[in-house]
């Protein structure tokens, strides 16, 4: 491949206008002959450019409403002729086709057309882009002799590499653009092909990703693991990958497992309760999680809950941190890895970065969330595909079928109770007082042995507690379960319902006077 090549034309034809004029004033001023198309031409000769229209060397008037303008020989040729092979050079001389040696495209805007409102299927078609990727893939794959430029992004690397080589371009730079040329090629077919099954709803026939490598991580789950880390592109919705790391040193694989998890708890808590909300996350579990009348509040009761597992733990909360709530974290004998919030206040994050180190502030924002999403997982030889959608706990929909009628704390603490179980690891078990989780069993192959890890973890807790509420994310195969959370004081049970043996819960239940809800939906996380 030749190292360095001389840029002598260069045709530009670009939807984002965004620093194209400044763009191509500095390849003018190198003696490049400047080839463009409808708007660019119309902005570059605006700003006092000399350029020749496409028109003009193809002999042919766009037509079609603009679907063909670019689809001809003279530029298809221009962009694929092997510079360096007779046989292409004759031909280029015989039909009059002359090298482009650079080309400026950065197709139709068919990815922000379908999120518009009231679009129509009519106006999403006319921003498929034909002529575009043909151009880029033409260019991309005669990259030892053109260079491709598909984002504004790039223009500064091409002016630094036009100027550091006097107006030629390096093999390194033209393979660099050339690989993101077909990446972005293949991004935009895969969103039409998206839009085209209507996948919002269903399933693809072929799955294909717009993720794009954000870093490569220091190592997986274990030192022995290789890592990395992708985001998906246009994602608006809050999330630990596309946060603002405010302070602290880079993210560890589970770093970002776990402030996923955490900022997916506090999320379904504020969401339930309309309260604030805070919840610490240790190896994937809720150690700690609550709501109450301030972010203050919740925290303080969030890390009441297992002061030694929140160690070293994760911490997000549901509104932004300022000052007073940044002391009160800060305070008393703690160690934090990550804290995710909306937004911090400057004196949060010097507070909170003066207290440790090398804690990570993830400022994640304060958009909206969609109900639902889809959740990948790999197996060998295949990938697992589900629907995910936020944990619901809508009291008014559960069905009272044991005990006496739920208090009003009662049900704050049932929806508590739900959303934490559903949060823990299968099989769970989460016990919750006065809006706070005190107990969480999780992991177990067994319910009951998840009952006792709750009542063990909540120890203590359960003593003090004045009417303890448990959560289980799946039915009761046998009252066993229910017998043990009794006997330790909880007051109320909410579970999915569903067992042949209900009855049995039921009546055990009724006659220990205690509080029984069935959400009639049930709450795996494995």
């Amino acid at each position: 491949m030749q190292e360095l090549v001389k840029v002598r034309r260069a045709l530009l034809s670009v939807s984002n206008k965004g620093g194209i004029v400044e763009f191509a004033s500095y390849l003018s001023s190198l003696g490049i002959e400047l080839i463009s198309t409808g708007g660019t031409a119309k902005a570059l000769q605006e700003a006092g450019l000399e350029v020749q229209d496409v028109a003009s060397l193809t002999g042919y008037p766009e037509m079609l409403d603009g679907r063909v303008k670019t689809l001809h020989p003279v530029v298809h040729g221009g962009l694929l002729g092997v510079r360096d092979k007779p046989a292409h050079l004759s031909a280029m001389e015989e039909h009059n086709i002359l090298p482009i040696d650079l080309i400026c495209i950065d197709l139709y805007p068919f990815e922000k057309t379908i999120e518009l409102e009231n679009v129509t299927d009519a106006q999403v078609i006319e921003q498929i882009d034909i002529g575009g990727p043909a151009m880029i893939r033409s260019a991309a794959k005669n990259f030892a002799f053109v260079t491709v430029i598909t984002s504004p992004d790039q223009y500064a690397a091409v002016l630094s590499d036009l100027e550091e080589n006097e107006g030629a371009t390096s093999s390194e730079l033209r393979c660099s653009l050339a690989k993101d040329a077909f990446t972005r090629t293949a991004s935009y077919d895969s969103t039409i092909q998206r839009w085209m099954e209507g996948t919002t709803e269903s399933f693809p026939s072929v799955l294909h990703r717009d993720d794009i490598l954000d870093q490569t991580l220091r190592y997986g789950e274990n030192p022995d693991q290789l890592a990395a880390v992708y985001t998906t592109r246009n994602f608006t919705e809050p999330s630990v990958v596309h946060a603002d790391i405010l302070s602290g040193k880079p993210l560890s694989y589970n770093n970002l497992m776990d402030a996923d998890a955490a900022l997916e708890l506090v999320q379904d808590l504020h969401a339930a309760t309309n309260k604030p909300a805070a919840a610490i996350i240790k190896h994937a579990n809720p150690c700690g999680a609550a709501v109450s009348e301030t972010l203050s509040e919740a925290f303080a009761k969030a890390w009441k809950c297992d002061p030694l597992a929140a160690f070293g733990g994760i911490v997000a909360v549901s509104g932004a941190i300022d000052a007073e709530l940044s002391q009160t974290i800060a305070e008393g004998q703690k160690f934090l890895e990550v804290i995710v919030a909306p937004s911090f206040s400057q004196e949060a994050i010097d507070n909170l970065s003066s207290r440790w180190k090398n804690v990570r502030l993830l400022a994640v924002g304060n958009s909206d969330r969609k109900n639902r999403w889809q959740q990948l997982r790999s197996v060998k030889g295949g990938v697992l595909v589900q629907e995910l959608s936020c944990v619901q706990a809508d009291a008014d929909s559960w069905e009272h079928v044991a005990g006496p009628p739920p208090t009003e704390q009662q049900v704050q603490d049932a929806r508590v109770a739900w959303i934490t179980c559903a949060h823990l690891k299968s099989n769970s078990i989460s016990i919750v007082d006065q809006s706070a989780l005190i107990g969480g069993g999780m992991g177990q192959v067994d319910r009951v042995s998840a009952a006792r890890l709750a009542i063990q973890r909540a120890s203590d807790s359960l003593r003090e507690g004045t009417s303890p509420v448990a959560g289980s994310d799946a039915f009761f195969p046998f009252p066993d379960g229910p017998k043990l959370l009794i006997e330790a004081g909880v007051r109320c049970i909410v579970q999915p319902g569903g067992s042949v043996r209900d009855q049995e819960t039921i009546d055990i239940c009724e006659a220990s006077n205690v509080t029984l809800l069935h959400t009639k939906e049930r709450r795996f996380r494995h």
